[in-house]
């Protein structure tokens, strides 16, 4: 057996120390690290936010000369380039740690199997591979922009138990309990941005901020408004320079007066079709550029339609309410019809958990799955 039962329980233990701070990391990954020498713990750490020590060098910090002999296990292979902090390899081999286990290589081409590579050089004894399937889930945002530009899309929706997510005449406030709408805001924190379409920003004036729970920070509110119709008295663009409008208008005037607000407006390009709406994927591959590794998406059915469609939802992250609204109320997705069983998108069931009176459903596309290697 190449992993021993102790491994896996440190390995687990440097994992459920990686998320300690997720949602507070971007744009760098969620992760933990625990030093054990002669079977006993003696140093832990987890990256906080980018621009501090990483989870090695806190951990190293806390093990002292006790990392000397030790082994050092880590969610992610320790980086060797210089960042905004020194290369992770240099502080491992200057403490003498012997043996080093990481869940997976690192996505970044910036290291990509060169930490492996510098610590082996070293004489520090490497291995990886260990909960690599774990790992890889905590960091799909981080991999999914590594790998493909852009940022890890997960679609939240409330729906009634036929699928609704608004009456006929657009009520929806609201279908979930509270305790759904709570663990929403939870949600949200994990993120840094936060996207909605001008439909949902006119219908519901949205604030899209986390509020009912603690945070660091608030996410990026993104806005995807073709026309620039959105208002600039809506309670989304908000007063501390953290909204950023995206649009195919070349309305000046309307720009104006949303910058003016301190809303950012960037001009996007259009899909090619007759319809003339935003291209999806240019504003995710927007996002990535501005190094967001995912997002979270509430919004209405027809941005919800156009992602699912053009196949750029990674999760879906459903609250289901143990109710039903009928045929002629508003659907979760606005799609063209499927005619055939084997052309319907699928996905395949994560987790179903109990929330409150509602059930939370989080289902992932395969696709994505295999992007992240999961």
């Amino acid at each position: 057996m190449r992993f021993s039962p102790s491994d896996h329980e440190y390995m687990a233990k440097a994992i459920e120390l990686s998320q300690l701070a997720e949602g507070d990391t971007h744009p760098n990954p969620c992760v933990g690290c625990v030093i054990v020498n002669d079977g006993i713990i003696v140093g832990e750490g987890h990256h906080l936010r980018a621009g501090v020590a990483h989870a090695e060098v806190e951990a190293l910090i806390q093990a002292g000369d006790k990392a000397r002999g030790a082994t050092l296990y880590v969610n992610l292979e320790p980086c060797c380039h210089q960042g905004r902090t020194p290369p992770c390899t240099d502080a491992i081999i200057r403490a003498g740690v012997a043996r080093v286990v990481c869940a997976m290589k690192d996505p970044n081409p910036l290291v990509s199997g060169g930490g492996i590579d510098v610590l082996r050089t070293a004489g520090v004894d490497v291995e990886f591979g260990l909960l690599e399937p774990e790992a890889r889930w905590i960091n799909r945002g981080f991999i999914t922009r590594m790998m493909i530009g852009r940022p890890w899309v997960a679609l939240k929706i409330g729906a009634t138990l036929d699928g609704r997510t608004a009456t006929q005449g657009g009520e929806s406030q609201w279908i979930t309990g509270s305790e759904s709408r709570e663990d929403v805001h939870k949600q949200r924190a994990r993120y840094s941005a936060i996207m909605t379409g001008s439909g949902t920003v006119d219908a519901d004036d949205p604030q899209m901020t986390v509020r009912l729970v603690e945070t660091e920070k608030q996410p990026l509110r993104v806005i995807v408004d073709t026309t620039l119709r959105i208002q600039d008295h809506a309670r989304i663009i908000g007063d501390d320079g953290n909204a950023l409008i995206l649009t195919s208008s070349d309305d000046e005037t309307k720009r104006a007066e949303l910058e003016a607000k301190g809303a950012e407006v960037v001009s996007m390009p259009t899909d090619g079709t007759k319809s003339g709406r935003i291209n999806l994927l240019a504003v995710l591959e927007e996002l990535g550029l501005r190094d967001h590794n995912d997002v979270f998406v509430e919004c209405g059915g027809k941005l919800a339609g156009s992602l699912l469609e053009g196949g750029l939802v990674d999760e879906l992250l459903v609250y289901y309410a143990p109710s039903v609204l009928g045929h002629s109320s508003r659907g979760m997705f606005d799609i063209k019809t499927v005619e055939n069983l084997v052309d319907r998108p699928q996905f395949k069931f994560q987790d179903i958990t109990k929330v409150g009176e509602d059930v939370r459903a989080r289902a992932v596309y395969p696709p994505s799955m295999g992007l992240i290697g999961c």
